[in-house]
């Protein structure tokens, strides 16, 4: 069963990602990078940290940035519109990386699988694209997925999926609850979430049988690795010498996967950036 955008949906969508004018921003470039992978950003929720992510794409400079899925969450959009300004500024600064030469693909996943009827189209110069096959500079072939497909509860219950969805929205809200508290006091984030995640056993051996599982295809195709993202938690490692790579989330993590000048690859924790700046100058917040 498909879970596409209604149509009013998707006019408003429209209408929020085009009617705005261009924000040109404070670019920094501070940081530069061959190739960045972000994924599971989750804009149109209240859970997606868009304040730390606009600070990333103004800090980091790229040849190909790759949004692997989950870019737009349509499941809640359907549930809910709620579209603030700052994901609209995020989709701006998206764009302009465009605009300023940067190669941008977009490769839905399964909160924004609407995007896959418009597979081999280009928006605002934007490709969409179901797959990808990424050659690092030191000519290592990664093919570049969403890893939806592997998600067992995805393909035979999507009901659950849907049921787990809301449920994690529920924690989400909770957490920022918690971290506002924590906040007050003087500590850092911290993801209830992720936290459980890391300590359920059911938890971790399904993140362990959907890592082992992508990268199982990729070696069946003759790469030699895959870079996904889908289950929120980032990790950069070997499984039986396929490279598994997760670029995580811009909703708990707040990290990404790098590839730098000479091909070697890197989770970059975007929240440790963001504490150790604050903890510099403690009055430069950043709205998240």
């Amino acid at each position: 069963m498909r879970r596409d955008l209604p149509c009013d949906v998707r006019t408003d969508l429209a209408s929020a990602l085009l009617g705005a004018p261009a924000q040109e921003g404070d670019e920094t470039g501070e940081l530069r990078l061959r190739t960045v992978w972000i994924s599971d950003l989750h804009l149109g929720t209240p859970g997606c940290q868009a304040g730390a992510l606009l600070d990333f794409l103004r800090r980091v400079e790229c040849e190909t940035l790759y949004l692997v899925g989950d870019i737009i969450d349509g499941w809640q959009l359907r549930r809910q519109w709620f579209w603030p300004q700052q994901h609209n500024d995020v989709v701006q600064k998206l764009l302009r990386k465009v605009r300023k030469g940067t190669r941008v693909v977009f490769v839905p996943g399964n909160h924004d699988e609407f995007a896959r009827r418009y597979l081999g189209h280009s928006f605002g110069g934007i490709e969409v694209l179901a797959e990808v096959i990424h050659t690092t500079a030191d000519g290592r072939r990664l093919w570049v997925t969403h890893g939806d497909h592997f998600d067992g509860v995805i393909q035979c219950a999507k009901w659950l999926a849907y049921l787990g969805d809301w449920a994690y929205t529920r924690a989400l809200a909770l957490n920022h609850w918690l971290n506002s508290a924590r906040a007050r006091l003087g500590l850092p984030y911290w993801s209830l979430s992720r936290y459980l995640k890391l300590k359920v056993k059911r938890a971790v051996a399904y993140v362990d049988d959907f890592e082992a599982a992508v990268a199982r295809e990729a070696r069946a195709r003759g790469l030699d690795g895959v870079v996904c993202g889908h289950i929120h938690h980032a990790e950069l490692r070997e499984i039986e010498g396929i490279l598994y790579a997760n670029d995580g989330d811009w909703v708990e993590s707040l990290t990404a996967l790098a590839e730098h000048p000479d091909g070697h690859l890197e989770i970059l924790d975007w929240s440790a950036s963001l504490q150790a700046r604050r903890a510099a100058e403690p009055s430069a917040l950043i709205t998240t």
